[in-house]
């Protein structure tokens, strides 16, 4: 018996000899490093953006915690999307003219750094203050005790937060694609555009996704992991020069 015009439809829908062609395929591949480069360039933008303003929202100076409560306003306050618009279409105006990657990563990053600040912030502040009293005391400066006290224990409270910020720019990269940077989604959309195949495109971009992500998430916990089998305590090596006054 002939099977029912329904479900020649749906055999017709998707080919999975199609779909492994684009999994396996150096296009799809080049455009997923790119996707994963994008990712980590724009969180490490971010992570030094953040710490920058994390420290500043500490600093005793007013002006520069009003400076960094203005850029933390300026880009929670505005779309990504149009900060990387901004970035492509703007800047040459004014003499800035940077290629597309260059760009996505700039925009990407100092995005993130917004949201980084807050997570960094909490780390600091998450370190007791009767640490730093005691630093003090032993004659470090404010630089000093940032460095060598606080922020060596506030990296063991943020790093699952910025892992989560990761995942959610690895899936933010997608943006990127209106500006012309090759990346999955914009591989996978031109694709299908030449073949109108959307369904095995776009299952392979997903999967790509998917491991990536995957991946990303094991390693994270590798990484607790093992910051967890290290003793809550450890003696701090002070730099030269630090003396008890």
């Amino acid at each position: 018996m002939a099977p029912a015009g329904g479900e020649f439809r749906v055999l017709s829908l998707f080919k999975p000899t199609l779909l492994l062609d684009y999994l396996f395929s150096s296009a799809f591949a080049f455009a997923a490093l790119n996707t994963l480069w994008i990712s980590l360039a724009s969180l490490a933008v971010g992570g030094v953006v953040g710490l920058i303003l994390a420290v500043g929202q500490e600093a005793p100076s007013r002006i520069i915690r009003r400076a960094v409560l203005a850029y933390l306003w300026l880009f929670r306050g505005t779309p990504v999307l149009l900060q990387l618009v901004f970035a492509f279409n703007v800047l040459p105006a004014f003499g800035v003219v940077l290629p597309g990657y260059a760009c996505a990563v700039l925009a990407l990053g100092l995005n993130e750094g917004a949201y980084m600040a807050e997570i960094m912030r909490s780390g600091i502040r998450a370190v007791g203050r009767g640490q730093r009293v005691a630093a003090r005391a032993l004659g470090l400066e404010e630089a000093q005790i940032m460095r060598w006290i606080v922020l060596p224990q506030a990296l063991r409270i943020i790093i699952p937060p910025i892992g989560n910020q990761f995942i959610g720019m690895l899936k933010l990269s997608a943006l990127v694609s209106v500006i012309g940077v090759q990346e999955l989604l914009l591989t996978a959309d031109q694709t299908a555009a030449a073949n109108f195949r959307y369904f095995e495109t776009l299952s392979a971009a997903g999967l790509y996704y998917l491991a990536l992500t995957t991946l990303f998430m094991a390693g994270q916990t590798l990484l607790e992991k093992h910051l967890a089998r290290r003793p809550g305590r450890r003696a701090v090596a002070l730099p030269a020069g630090s003396i008890v006054r």
